[in-house]
């Protein structure tokens, strides 16, 4: 009798143990770490050759050669993306220009296929242009200047859903915008000229994702990307 209590017992904590312990749904942290994308965890793995004067050192991309014009070489992230959450960590040098590609349809001409997120040596200059860091390159301005001094690390952080694009810099939005107001190839909503051959509200919602060799000395870190 004791014999059979102590089987039933065993038999009841085994069931209350696949039905309470090993169905337990994974937390919010742990899926959020499966479904990011670490770019820069394998060095140079996740970037498509060639890599011009790019480099990875102490986990960061890094742009140390300022290189004449014919030269430069934007290096880009293997795959296509369409709808994601992009961040990452920049700094640089004095006067440096850069800038991320995104959604790029011909790397051989990102400028005319893709959207540009600027990346400037903006700190304390004014008045804020189309051509500001973090500003969408020629479309659409920051709400306001935030970048750091060079040589500080800035964050920065681009979501790009559909025709909606939001750009934050060091934790404050400066970028919400709906590409469906572009609606003329040459011209922003306000009036303004840019020089895109293509209306923006027709530009690919899938292409890759790259970063500008525009001559200047700039570093990347943290290069994380979720697909929604």
């Amino acid at each position: 009798m004791m014999k059979l209590i102590i089987n039933t017992w065993y038999y009841f904590i085994i069931i209350f143990c696949f039905l309470f312990c090993e169905t337990k749904p994974l937390s919010a942290e742990t899926s959020e770490k499966e479904i990011t994308k670490d770019i820069l965890k394998e060095g140079l793995e996740n970037f498509q050759k060639p890599y011009g004067s790019w480099t990875v050192k102490n986990k960061q991309l890094i742009l140390e050669t300022e290189q004449p014009h014919r030269k430069r070489r934007n290096i880009w992230i293997k795959g296509e993306y369409q709808d994601f959450i992009l961040e990452l960590d920049f700094k640089l040098a004095k006067g440096a220009n850069s800038g991320v590609f995104m959604r790029t349809v011909d790397i051989d001409d990102p400028v005319q296929t893709g959207i540009e997120v600027q990346i400037r040596d903006d700190h304390g200059k004014s008045p804020i242009d189309k051509k500001f860091c973090g500003s969408i390159y020629d479309i659409k301005e920051v709400s306001e200047n935030r970048v750091k001094k060079s040589g500080k690390w800035n964050r920065l952080k681009i979501i790009c859903e559909g025709k909606s694009i939001t750009v934050y810099l060091n934790k404050g939005k400066v970028i919400d915008i709906d590409l469906s107001d572009w609606k003329e190839a040459g011209k922003n909503p306000d009036g303004t000229k840019n020089k895109y051959k293509t209306a923006y509200k027709d530009m690919a919602e899938i292409g890759k994702i790259g970063f500008q060799d525009h001559g200047g000395k700039v570093w990347y870190r943290n290069i994380c990307i979720k697909e929604l």
